[in-house]
């Protein structure tokens, strides 16, 4: 059985991992002139979510997201004292990586805010966070479809968690920067000190994620069991 801290050490690994590479990957862009792309960063962060989600998802559950652990704590599948602490470890794990990728890439902080995420021009903050909303929405929307649901076909959660975020990238990157995290946008702006439209990158997910989260639990997963209760009743008759 995993215990406790073996939990909470994977959250803050697959949330360095994620943030290193993701918000590393637009350092990179820049001091590349533009080798990336937006598709190439896209798919760096879909591929990055994926491999996490294989590697540390039969030990926490691969959250490494604020607004993933607090939409599973509104579905009571983990505690709250599960919830905060996970919490606290991906914030930490985002800001261990973004000091790691101040310390190798230092120009990057006036360049890129260390890859924080910003909105895009003429991009207000209340179309920031319905942006935000609905592309988080849609990503725990998937998670707990492929996930949760233990009616999904087994082995195939990471490829579409991943998949997901790199077309949610594409779509809203030029946008939101589609973050769909809060840690992941929490940790370049403390260390580069951006906090710019910020709270859209709270508000946003984090309702999104909880609807997303009330939704599925309510009307697919607490329906299909109460089918499974009235066929079982109708057997027993």
């Amino acid at each position: 059985m995993t215990s406790p801290f073996h939990k909470y050490v994977a959250e803050f690994v697959g949330t360095f991992v994620l943030v290193f590479i993701a918000a590393g990957s637009n350092a990179i862009d820049h001091l590349s002139h533009g080798y990336l792309g937006l598709t190439g960063m896209a798919a760096v962060t879909g591929l990055t979510v994926m491999v996490m989600i294989y590697a540390i998802g039969h030990i926490s559950g691969a959250h490494i997201n604020p607004a993933v652990t607090i939409a599973m704590a509104a579905t009571r599948n983990i505690g709250l004292r599960d919830c905060l602490v996970y919490i606290i470890s991906q914030m930490s794990g985002a800001c261990a990586a973004s000091i790691m990728l101040m310390e190798i890439f230092p120009s990057a902080v006036s360049s890129v805010n260390l890859g924080a995420t910003s909105l895009g021009a003429n991009v207000g903050p209340e179309t920031g966070i319905l942006i935000e909303a609905i592309l988080t929405f849609l990503l725990v929307f998937t998670i707990f479809g492929v996930a949760v649901d233990t009616r999904s076909p087994p082995g195939m959660a990471g490829f579409a968690i991943g998949a997901f975020v790199l077309l949610a990238i594409l779509f809203g990157g030029p946008v939101t920067g589609a973050s769909m995290n809060p840690a992941r946008s929490f940790g370049p702006a403390l260390i580069a000190g951006y906090w710019t439209d910020h709270l859209v990158y709270w508000i946003g997910p984090i309702i999104g994620g909880i609807v997303a989260a009330l939704l599925y639990d309510n009307v697919f997963i607490h329906e299909s069991v109460l089918e499974e209760n009235e066929d079982t009743i109708r057997q027993g008759v």
